[in-house]
């Protein structure tokens, strides 16, 4: 965490200033006020909302509680804009424009961390073990959002616990910043589909937890290069190979898309690109939008030149993007033929998410008519 920016506040008559921690690089907020128990939500909503971040010094589990209070303030019905979108790609920027804002607004309550990641409040928990597991070691004293902090938290325990992933019997386990395998229908596609013949060898592109490396290894590929460019993803995968004891047959390497040359071509090339094309705004959303689609046509454009003559790439990607209007399915075909790629076959599985079963979700016609296809490439 260094050369971070700082955060500076009044308190007992002095002016007190800390380096200021944020994941998604947001920036500190230039007016800070101390807040304790006595304070009312709707004065800290209010507070929140022009901009007034709340340097907490009471409770830790009341300003959990407070956070709660200021959520529910911004999601009432009252808040919410009463005009309908016109389309679906509207009402998916709106969302974003809302997640936006609601995120900017709870993350203006904020907290002190003293080095060695302790919190020096009544009631705090114990986070020097997942501070340790998403920063480092503890160098300095740093103010950070609680919203931040209560996200982190929640990674340690997903990463502690692991994701179970039927299709190798075993699990995965996401670190903090690295895209969690959640959603399991893409993964029985990549354990279903038929290997081409022959399948010696294999890349991940972009393979951040090492689960579809994983799942290639289980089934029998006998090398396996999974790629990344992400340091933290790279520490994640490496972990999770060496845990399932696949180092013998799956190689963890720092590359943007392919691997160099030296590892020659392989008879299957796999890509999970993120699904959307957008702008991320965060570091943390970098897994989930792909602005102007440039993982995935770079996947494509650069999958003729790494593939061996009878090899495939597989493409795993979900139409949600075609639902949302913002990427149609005749651009995807339309990119696949100028990267001198044919389409062999298209396997498809129905989304199963919880998301697809919220009808209040603004998204849920296209999250409801939403597929997931693993598209078989080969040379044209």
């Amino acid at each position: 965490m260094n050369d971070t920016p700082t955060i500076s506040w009044q308190e007992a008559s002095k002016t007190k200033t800390s380096v200021w921690h944020s994941e998604n690089a947001t920036p500190a907020p230039k007016k800070v006020q101390v807040a304790d128990d006595t304070i009312k939500a709707d004065a800290a909503y209010k507070l929140c909302c022009e901009g007034t971040a709340l340097l907490w010094r009471g409770d830790f589990q009341n300003a959990k509680q407070l956070m709660q209070a200021i959520s529910r303030r911004i999601d009432r019905p009252g808040k919410k804009p009463k005009k309908a979108a016109a389309n679906m790609t509207e009402a998916f920027h709106l969302h974003r424009q809302a997640q936006s804002q609601k995120a900017r607004i709870l993350g203006m309550l904020l907290l002190e961390v003293s080095v060695g990641y302790h919190i020096n409040l009544r009631r705090a928990p114990d986070i020097k073990a997942a501070c340790e597991h998403a920063y480092g070691k503890s160098t300095q004293s740093f103010v950070v959002s609680l919203r931040e902090l209560l996200g982190l938290i929640g990674a340690y325990e997903w990463s502690k616990n692991g994701v179970d992933i039927s299709v190798i019997n075993n699990k995965i386990h996401p670190s903090y910043g690295v895209f969690s395998p959640i959603r399991g229908e893409y993964l029985t596609l990549v354990d279903t589909a038929p290997l081409p013949t022959p399948c010696t060898t294999a890349f991940d592109i972009g393979t951040g937890t090492g689960v579809l490396a994983a799942i290639l290894a289980n089934r029998g590929v006998k090398t396996v290069i999974a790629t990344d460019n992400a340091q933290r993803a790279l520490d994640c995968a490496q972990k999770n190979i060496n845990q399932l004891e696949m180092k013998n047959t799956v190689t963890v390497v720092n590359a943007n898309l392919f691997p160099d040359d030296s590892h020659g071509k392989a008879d299957l090339i796999v890509c999970n690109p993120p699904w959307l094309p957008a702008r991320p705004s965060s570091v943390l959303e970098s897994a989930i939008y792909d602005e102007n689609s440039q993982m995935l046509k770079g996947f494509l454009n650069g999958l003729k030149a790494h593939l061996n003559d009878n090899g495939e790439g597989w493409l795993i990607l979900s139409d949600f993007a075609e639902h949302l209007g913002l990427r149609t399915r005749d651009d995807l075909l339309a990119w696949i033929s100028a990267a001198g790629l044919k389409v062999m076959d298209k396997m498809d599985t129905k989304a199963s998410h919880s998301k697809t079963l919220d009808a209040s979700d603004p998204l849920h016609t296209a999250r409801k008519a939403e597929v997931t296809s693993l598209w078989r490439l080969s040379k044209a």
